[in-house]
């Protein structure tokens, strides 16, 4: 059987974007690469000093962890090498990262990226993963601009997240469908494995982060009783399954069928995950792959974005499934986002 590496995919793809002249095949491949570097420490992160805290705290009030400083300075230096981009908004720096050298400065995209996504389970040997989002910029050449940032989801050119876990994922979507690719470590290349990604209507498992319960607004407090009734014609009870890695999470829904939740609470009542670099690329991949993303209320990627590290809620998955749980929202919650 043929094998079709990440390399020879972009390669063929590539006339899908007549606006482009490889710039964003070239991007695709320094994030490829970036990966496998991360993916070769988180491998072997209980064998070398990389686990732990590094005793300092982000933007986000969440504490810095060894890997998360490791895979941020991976993926900045592959962007300023690569040169395809002109500015990089992540997780883990309060502002954004402005290039302004002799090989980007026509650069035509920036990059939002959260590098280690559920990096709290960096030390107990749990799937974490990056989430990235590409656009195209819109100030003049030169360096990037927050400007460039300040674009709705449907404005992405492309997004994708990397999964290291048993093994490593790459998956990711171009307005082309979702396809993803496995790194097979004996010849050190992401392999096409899971061609035109198609997440079920429906599914049986909702992920949540029930000891937040009693803090959940009482449309999701009605919907978690729903999803635990017993009903045969619908194949209810569902399973609660919640890894606490929003990628590994989000994957398994993917491809299994299923929904995510991260709803507002009263300690966070405008959301928790991040829209710029968490929630958009997430719901372009689980559009393009025939699943829903909203806000409970909203379409995810018509919100308008006003700051950097805007916060929102997030109902992500199954269309079917999503559906039910905004029905429910809508009955029950009136503060909708």
């Amino acid at each position: 059987m043929s094998v079709k590496t990440l390399g020879q995919f972009i390669i063929e793809k590539q006339t899908d974007f007549p606006f482009s002249k490889g710039e964003l095949s070239r991007l695709l491949a320094d994030i490829s690469i970036a990966a496998k570097i991360v993916n070769r420490e988180v491998s072997k992160a209980g064998l070398v000093d990389i686990l732990g805290e590094t005793g300092k705290v982000n933007i986000q009030g969440e504490r810095v962890k060894k890997l998360d400083v490791f895979a941020n300075e991976q993926f900045i230096a592959a962007f300023k090498a690569g040169g395809e981009v002109c500015a990089i908004a992540s997780e883990e720096n309060d502002d954004i990262i402005s290039i302004n050298t002799d090989i980007s400065k026509n650069a035509k995209y920036v990059i939002a990226i959260d590098p280690l996504d559920g990096s709290s389970n960096i030390d107990v040997n749990v799937s974490i993963g990056t989430i990235f989002s590409i656009y195209r910029r819109v100030s003049l050449k030169g360096a990037g601009v927050l400007e460039d940032f300040m674009q709705r989801g449907t404005d992405q050119v492309a997004a994708g997240y990397i999964i290291y876990g048993s093994s490593c994922m790459l998956v990711y979507t171009t307005g082309k469908g979702v396809n993803g690719f496995t790194l097979d470590p004996s010849i050190g290349e992401f392999c096409l494995s899971h061609p035109n990604i198609q997440t079920p209507k429906k599914g049986n498992v909702y992920s949540i982060n029930e000891g937040n319960y009693l803090h959940f607004p009482d449309g999701i407090k009605k919907y978690l009783k729903f999803c635990q009734e017993e009903d045969e014609l619908s194949n209810r009870p569902y399973s609660s399954r919640y890894i606490g890695s929003g990628v590994a999470d989000i994957h398994r829904n993917l491809i299994t069928g299923g929904i995510y939740i991260y709803p507002t609470t009263t300690k966070s009542p405008n959301g928790k995950l991040r829209l710029l670099y968490e929630c958009n690329p997430l719901a372009f991949i689980l559009e393009q792959a025939g699943g829903k993303a909203s806000t409970g209320g909203k379409r995810i990627m018509e919100l308008p974005i006003t700051e950097l590290h805007q916060r929102t809620p997030l109902f992500l998955g199954s269309s079917e499934m999503v559906d039910v749980a905004q029905d429910f929202m809508t009955k029950y919650s009136s503060d909708l986002i």
